[in-house]
């Protein structure tokens, strides 16, 4: 699948964003909500398949690795073709924002124009291993404040799409979001996932404006508490580990 394969309804649904209002809260906040990518029916679909052992390649217990609590399993490169496609046409979305955030920061924005492009570099850089995640999350379960790094190949953009009703399905879980201001207190966001909606967010850093020109600030992000029931999410990654 590449970003040239735009014939899918979710393509469509990715294209018919408002992307310039998108691009407008990355700038400001470093993260945007996005209308609906997912049908329910379809994020049923994906959460069910978390316990079909063959999608995946590992299952990371993140109570066991002091992560938090609960779990999440990682893809095989052989993607569900609704996975792959919305990551191939989400990517040439982003790559104008991670350009000019590059370019503010002074530093190379040599991301190809097309996803398959960029992974094949990723690969050959040593990050061959797919970064594609369903996480699963049951009452008490939660995940401590990280940044998904895995090596020296970056994008700096990346989508976590909830896969279950908030209030319906499950309680708390609230996704968190804390970025370190230059010479100012940390500044925090808790944002709550509608099904089907994705939620665009830096990886590492985003530019930020000050009496010196831009300079970078370093953010992280995380789940907290689920007090019931249970909570699935997607999550999308632009770079392999």
């Amino acid at each position: 699948m590449t970003a040239a394969d735009l014939g899918s309804v979710w393509a469509g649904r990715v294209a018919q964003q408002e992307w310039a209002s998108l691009v407008g809260e990355l700038d400001e906040y470093g993260h945007a909500l996005t209308g609906p990518l997912l049908t329910a029916a379809e994020c049923h679909a994906l959460a069910g398949l978390y316990d079909q052992d063959g999608h995946f390649r590992s299952t990371v217990d993140m109570a066991r690795h002091r992560f938090g609590a609960g779990e999440y399993r990682y893809f095989t490169h052989d993607l569900p073709e609704i996975v792959a496609e919305l990551r191939a046409v989400l990517y040439p979305k982003l790559l104008p924002t991670a350009r000019n955030w590059a370019a503010r920061l002074g530093r190379p924005g040599t991301w190809p124009e097309r996803l398959d492009e960029w992974i094949a570099q990723c690969h050959r850089a040593g990050q061959v291993k797919g970064s594609q995640i369903l996480l699963r999350y049951g009452p008490g379960d939660w995940n401590a404040l990280h940044r998904d790094l895995f090596g020296d190949m970056v994008f700096p953009l990346q989508v976590v799409i909830g896969l279950d009703a908030p209030g319906v399905d499950y309680t708390g879980g609230e996704f968190l979001m804390v970025e370190q201001r230059p010479r100012a207190q940390s500044r925090g966001a808790a944002m709550v996932l509608p099904q089907g909606h994705g939620l665009i967010f830096t990886t590492r850093d985003r530019p930020v404006r000050g009496a010196r020109g831009w300079s970078a600030a370093p953010m992280r992000h995380g789940v907290s508490l689920v007090r019931s029931g249970q909570r699935h999410a997607l999550g999308l990654v632009f770079h392999d580990a």
